[in-house]
């Protein structure tokens, strides 16, 4: 497992369905080694911090693999790393192998897998494409963010190297089949609930989702 591309970019404010909002969706790639602090990556900056950005997610990883169903999908054969809002393209660990609360070193810095990510508007705004945010939905190819639990350096080529599993196994794929499909799941949402690093909005929609199924 390792970090196929670093990618970085400040917001900018964009026009689309007649309207102009700012959006740090845009990402490019840097060949220098970047600081990965607590909150985000140097050079990389959210827009809307209310949704965006934090401790819980101040990384946000894509699996490169993802990369030729993209292509394919929206016949594009011009999709550099970094397309989908990503920080860190990475090769080797997917959505299926990434469990919440696992624990991995990337260069000099330490980072936690805490949530998928659910897209908004905004990926649709940038490829022009409304259907865009259904699709990512529903092909399970969301990627992960990340929190930073160790401040380091993170470049090119860097291991992702694995430190802890969290002993729950519940993976970034169970927690998109469980957003997609509202009443299944619930063993694994008791399980997912148990882990520690599993971010503060996905623990309140597990734990309502599990109070109404006692309540019936």
């Amino acid at each position: 497992m390792r970090v196929v591309s670093v990618n970085v970019g400040r917001p900018r404010t964009i026009e689309w369905n007649g309207e102009s909002f700012a959006t740090g969706i845009f990402k490019a790639p840097v060949t220098e080694r970047i600081a990965m602090r607590t909150v985000n990556l140097d050079g990389d900056e959210q827009a809307d911090l209310r949704v965006h950005g934090g401790p819980e997610k101040a990384v946000y990883a894509y699996a490169s693999e993802r990369y030729p169903f993209w292509r394919h999908k929206l016949d594009r054969a011009d999709l550099p790393p970094g397309s989908f809002g990503e920080n860190l393209t990475i090769l080797g660990l997917l959505e299926e192998d990434a469990h919440i609360g696992d624990r991995f070193r990337i260069g000099t810095a330490e980072v936690v897998v805490t949530q998928p990510r659910i897209p908004c508007f905004k990926l649709a705004a940038k490829f022009d494409r409304t259907e865009i945010v259904k699709e990512f939905l529903e092909s399970g190819y969301s990627g992960f963010y990340l929190a930073v639990l160790r401040e380091g350096e993170v470049g090119v080529g860097d291991a992702i190297e694995v430190v802890a599993r969290d002993p729950q196994s519940v993976s970034i794929a169970d927690l998109n089949r469980i957003y997609l499909h509202k009443e299944d799941g619930f063993a694994l949402m008791r399980r997912a609930v148990q882990v520690e690093a599993l971010a503060e909005g996905w623990r309140e929609m597990f734990a309502k989702r599990l109070k109404r199924a006692v309540e019936r």
